[in-house]
């Protein structure tokens, strides 16, 4: 799918994983809705790319759209791959690493 800006996604039937590409050594992202109750970002990872652990004010909602990655949530450790989902509770220390390439989806709901 060529890039296209976020009002062009807009009323379309869309593939999440065609949205943002894998690169080389790094983070990718690509937000896809920003409203000021909440965000939608793509991300992908590189293998053995991650961010590292770190609190959010609000709840995150992550889905694995490809690949496999490892979690940790207030220091529990989670498996997750292509289609699973987990939510980050505000406030509360978490973390993630690819495992092998992954793409996932962030969805940040504000108060």
């Amino acid at each position: 799918m060529a890039k296209e800006n976020r009002a062009d996604l807009q009323g379309k039937v869309l593939r999440l994983a065609d949205l943002v590409a894998y690169q080389d050594g790094t983070v990718a992202s690509r937000m896809i809705v920003n409203k000021p109750v909440g965000s939608i970002t793509l991300f992908s990872f590189d293998e053995d790319e991650g961010l590292s652990e770190h609190t959010a004010p609000y709840d995150a909602v992550v889905t694995i759209l490809d690949g496999e990655c490892e979690v940790w949530v207030a220091g529990e450790t989670h498996q997750m791959k292509e289609g699973e989902t987990i939510i980050f509770p505000a406030n509360v220390p978490h973390a993630l690493s690819a495992v092998t390439r992954f793409k996932m989806s962030l969805t940040m709901i504000r108060e």
